[in-house]
């Protein structure tokens, strides 16, 4: 099954740097990127104690009525602390009027000491160090001013069952699911979340959850502020400031970001 999914990734990677080239001239192409005061992600961190830089691309693909989009997009997250993670993301979404599709390949070059791990095209599912995951999103409109988000992961390097004998079993294929809401005050916008690990790990035999969590529950709440500096006529810098919680973890975080 492993070659299917080194298919996908390659396809994949063929897809955004075609469309890419192809946009120059005639397609609607984006890029970025976003210095943040540290890397957090469905309320764990993934950065450690340092920053981390987040540059991205994607293509964009527009109905003739915009009521649908097609994105191929490429993220990353290189954090400034050797020790810690460094991720690279291809992501392929649908989106039709207030809900999206999306297929994502997380990749995590040089989380583990071993080369096997570390190799790109390597999808052995006993030891790829990719994650694919699959999510549905609602994304809200003025009128409707809630988003909800279902993700799970069905493949690769997620977090494994214990089996009674002491021996590893199959992946969690673990599910997340994160509840939104938006409102714009004055010209800042504010996103309140509430996000839950619904899987729950076997603590007598000795089971982590992917995010950590010994147990199913909330692990990610908090609000997000974000809003654009005019800086002169002609630019304006985008910043943003989060502060999150991960209950399950009793963990706090305030970050700060800056998008370029």
């Amino acid at each position: 099954m492993h070659s299917f999914f080194r298919k996908v990734t390659i396809a994949l990677l063929f897809l955004i740097s075609t469309l890419s080239l192809y946009s120059q001239s005639s397609s609607p192409i984006q890029f970025g990127a976003d210095l943040m005061s540290r890397y957090i992600w469905r309320g764990v961190d993934l950065g450690g104690n340092s920053p981390s830089v987040q540059p991205w691309i994607e293509y964009n693909l527009f109905s003739k009525d915009s009521a649908s989009t097609f994105t191929a997009g490429a993220w990353s997250a290189y954090t400034l602390s050797e020790t810690s993670n460094q991720e690279v993301d291809l992501y392929l979404s649908y989106s039709y009027k207030m809900v999206s599709f999306t297929l994502t390949d997380y990749f995590f070059p040089g989380y583990y000491k071993t080369k096997e791990r570390n190799r790109y095209f390597n999808y052995d599912k006993d030891s790829t160090c990719h994650i694919f995951e699959g999510s549905i999103s609602f994304n809200g409109t003025e009128k409707i001013p809630f988003s909800l988000l279902f993700a799970m992961s069905f493949y690769g390097n997620d977090a494994h069952r214990i089996n009674k004998d002491g021996s590893v079993g199959d992946i969690f294929m673990t599910k997340y699911i994160e509840l939104g809401y938006k409102k714009n005050i004055k010209g800042v916008d504010f996103n309140a979340f509430l996000g839950a690990a619904i899987d729950k790990p076997n603590k007598t035999r000795g089971e982590v959850g992917f995010y950590g969590n010994k147990t199913s529950g909330v692990i990610n709440l908090g609000i997000k502020a974000s809003k654009s500096i005019q800086i002169s006529d002609k630019y304006s810098l985008p910043v943003q400031a989060s502060l999150i919680t991960n209950p399950e973890a009793e963990n706090i975080y305030l970050v700060f970001g800056i998008s370029f």
